[in-house]
């Protein structure tokens, strides 16, 4: 069970990294929309749960979540003006406003690495090292690239010498059906999957080869938006952490609102997703205040 220190915590951080000056305005909330980094899964748990307990009905927003039909739809939309949130990657909120987007991440929602390189035989792939001369997928996310490359040089592995191959968002049929050796994918969500399907894969987690913690998914708006609507960035914020909370203290009460919004979502896999996400304390802070909000608001330059 989460303590309400580590929630104060979370809320405390969140709020100032989506303060402007003063309180909210009445009146401010209003509709807006969220583009998820991915397909639905267990990680945005928290999100479909503040949707259908209301919580961001009662912080006065009628938000719309839909998930992007492509790997790079979010940061281009967000930057566009064509959604007022969205849910990045940080190393994508990085490359972003690197590029001169002008992005900036508001709070942290899942605040553990999940980035990792998956294998699909453990006895071909025990380190970095044994991905030399290997084919790897990768979703065409410039993250993609900087996981690979750091999880790739802890081994003594140059970048180049692996083959890259852009599979999208199928890392899983890619790794079963031996499409591809390896690929960049989320150990809590493909991980899982493949493991319960019997797949014999070795997962290599970032954060386990020379990566600082940091925060994998934030929620991020437009420097425009946090500066003119600072209300409500704040309630969005505040609902959403109201989620994840409910996702942490009542996990399945938070499952049946994720799998209500997306019933094609197989309940077993989902269910021990999440349960792997929470043993993993994802959901609850662990970094000091002063550099999550360093960190989230400038995006993260590693791994």
């Amino acid at each position: 069970m989460r303590s309400a220190a580590a929630l104060l915590a979370a809320l405390a951080a969140s709020t100032a990294l989506a303060a402007c000056g003063g309180g909210a305005e009445p009146g401010a909330a209003r509709e807006a929309n969220l583009v998820l980094d991915f397909t639905p899964n267990a990680a945005h748990a928290g999100i479909y749960a503040a949707l259908r307990e209301g919580y961001y009905r009662d912080a006065g927003v009628g938000l719309a979540v839909r998930a992007p039909s492509s790997s790079s739809d979010a940061p281009k939309l967000l930057a566009a003006g064509r959604t007022e949130f969205a849910i990045l990657d940080i190393h994508d909120l990085a490359i972003a406003r690197r590029r001169g987007l002008p992005l900036v991440g508001v709070a942290p929602i899942v605040d553990r690495p999940l980035a990792s390189v998956i294998a699909a035989d453990r006895h071909a792939v025990r380190t970095p090292a044994d991905l030399a001369g290997k084919t790897v997928g990768v979703t065409g996310l410039p993250s993609d690239n900087a996981v690979l490359d750091a999880i790739l040089r802890a081994g003594g592995v140059a970048p180049a010498d692996v083959h890259r191959e852009t599979i999208g968002f199928g890392a899983i049929p890619a790794l079963a059906s031996g499409r591809v050796d390896a690929a960049t994918a989320f150990w809590n969500d493909e991980g899982v999957t493949l493991e319960r399907r019997g797949v014999p894969i070795r997962v290599l987690r970032v954060d386990d080869y020379g990566s600082p913690s940091y925060p994998e998914l934030v929620l991020a708006t437009t420097e425009r938006l946090r500066r003119e609507q600072p209300g409500l960035v704040r309630a969005v914020v505040r609902a959403t952490h109201r989620g994840y909370g409910l996702a942490i203290d009542h996990p399945g009460r938070a499952l049946d609102d994720l799998l209500a919004a997306n019933p094609d979502l197989d309940r077993a896999e989902t269910a021990a997703q999440l349960a792997a996400l929470n043993r993993a304390r994802a959901f609850q802070p662990h970094l000091p205040a002063r550099r999550l909000r360093a960190m989230v608001a400038r995006g993260f330059d590693g791994p």
